[in-house]
């Protein structure tokens, strides 16, 4: 047990390295560490495993966490949108295996039958219908066609400290997911695990010409 938690502590700080930590989860609304439902006690398990992943997901880090079965999500819909709206997947379907209220926050490893369910202001539900659409490519076309989007490949993130663009700093496989707003590991320390500050509006005017 000693081996594999040491082996656990170096994966968690190999993997936060990566991806160029500043802050801590330690404290956020992602540190589940003292959840009586967690019994482990640590942080990054809700999520993650470095054995026996869960593969069943495009863009899933390593994930340890039951995956939701939703396929039907009410979606967002407006006559002034144009891009091409779908299904929750890659990262985005793994956020609401949580947010969206039907899979148990315990249900981590080996365990599927938990009884603790997200709720309060994080709980999303399953309807999109009221939220910012997610997992629709955004492209120099849809930019193009709306009129009121920048090129996510030639305007910058203006995420401190990382000189890159829309596109790659913000899009997951060329889309807009729930991930290119939260930093769900509050790398840069933002208020509501935001990936960047979103004061007069900031975070929403990179994507948006207003």
């Amino acid at each position: 047990m000693k081996r594999f938690n040491l082996f656990f502590t170096m994966f968690v700080a190999l993997l936060f390295a990566q991806v160029g930590f500043s802050q801590t989860m330690v404290g956020t609304s992602h540190d589940f560490s003292g959840d009586t439902w967690n019994a482990t006690g640590e942080i990054c398990i809700v999520c993650h495993t470095p054995h026996n992943a869960i593969t069943s997901v495009a863009e899933a880090p390593l994930w340890n966490h039951q995956v939701t079965a939703v396929t039907n999500y009410a979606l967002y819909a407006s006559s002034t949108t144009n891009a091409t709206i779908g299904q929750p997947d890659a990262s985005s379907k793994l956020c609401l295996s949580c947010h969206d209220g039907t899979v148990a926050m315990e249900n981590f490893g080996a365990t599927n039958n938990g009884t603790h369910f997200m709720t309060g202001p994080s709980l999303v539900g399953t309807s999109l219908a009221n939220d910012h659409p997610v997992s629709f490519t955004y492209d120099a076309a849809l930019a193009t066609t709306d009129g009121g989007l920048w090129d996510p490949a030639t305007h910058p993130s203006g995420i401190p400290g990382s000189g890159g663009t829309i596109a790659t700093d913000m899009l997951i496989g060329g889309k807009m997911q729930c991930a290119s707003c939260h930093d769900v590991h509050n790398s840069g320390g933002v208020t509501s695990l935001l990936l960047k500050s979103n004061a007069v509006s900031a975070l929403c005017l990179t994507c948006h010409k207003k």
